[in-house]
Order: structure tokens, then sequence, then C-alpha cells
């Protein structure tokens, strides 16, 4: 998984540039504020979680539960900056190409963080609680409720 996520992030960068929509120097300027931004997001994220960064989305034994800073405000800020940075990617791109790329990401990352909660999880008693209050990607979205946190059905 994490290499076809490097795989779309360097396509999205990569591809041909489109005539999808107009790219004017504001729309451009606009691109890169987005960009920056998402790539800051993303930043704070990797700075955030300290030894218990991995590239693997295995979490790491004996690795704490990062809840502060950007991760008190969501769950999963380093695919939130990526999927920030990719739709600026989208916008200076100007191709439908970029678009379908950009959707693919997003679903990669949906189910790579989907899969990492999981075992998060399974990992840190406390991750149920922390994801009844924290979104997964936008502040206050994609909170668990608590038959999810419970395991029930329904």
């Amino acid at each position: 998984l994490v290499i076809l996520q490097l795989v779309l992030i360097v396509a999205l960068v990569l591809e041909p540039f489109g005539g999808g929509w107009p790219r004017n120097t504001l729309v451009l300027v606009i691109a890169a504020v987005v960009i920056v931004a998402g790539l800051a997001i993303a930043t704070w994220g990797i700075v955030g979680l300290g030894p218990a960064l991995t590239a693997s989305p295995i979490p790491k034994d004996e690795a704490k539960l990062v809840t502060l800073g950007i991760y008190g405000v969501v769950r999963n800020p380093i695919y939130t900056g990526l999927m920030i940075t990719g739709s600026g990617l989208v916008v200076f791109g100007a191709s439908w190409w970029h678009l379908a790329t950009w959707v693919a990401l997003i679903a990669l990352l949906a189910i790579k963080a989907r899969w990492e909660e999981r075992m998060l999880g399974n990992a840190h008693p406390d991750f149920a609680a922390y994801a009844q209050r924290v979104g997964r990607f936008v502040p206050g979205v994609g909170r668990w409720h608590q038959h999810v946190a419970t395991g029930e059905q329904g």
C-alpha cells in the first residue's frame, strides 16, 4: 500500500498538464498555497509522531498512542496533508488524469487509514475513546460511534 501511495503521489507530480480548466496566474498561486499548506500539515503530522513514526502502516511495538498537537484535531494528519497537497496538484495540473489519480489516492488513504486504525485499536486500549472524540481526516468528521468502538453491529 505504501508503494502504491508513492506511485500515485509521483503520478500527480509527473502527469502532463491538461486543458481541463484555465491555468491563469491566480489559479496557479492558489494551487501553490494549497500545496504548501498540505505539505505543512503532513510535516506537522510526521514531526508530531516522534518516535512512533514508521514508514509501515503497522504500529511500532511499545510506541505510545499520539493524541496531542495536530493529532488532537485529526487522527490522520499526514494523510490529510497528502490529500490537500494532491488537490493543489490537481488544480495546477488541470487535467482529468490528475483528478482521477487524486481520487484514487484518497480511496487508497481511506482504506489504509481504516486498516491502520484497526491495528492501533488492537495495540492501544484507549484508541477507541480517542477515535470517538477526533475525526479521521477532517476535524469532527469520521469519528467512531459507540457501536464501532465496541465492535457491535448496527
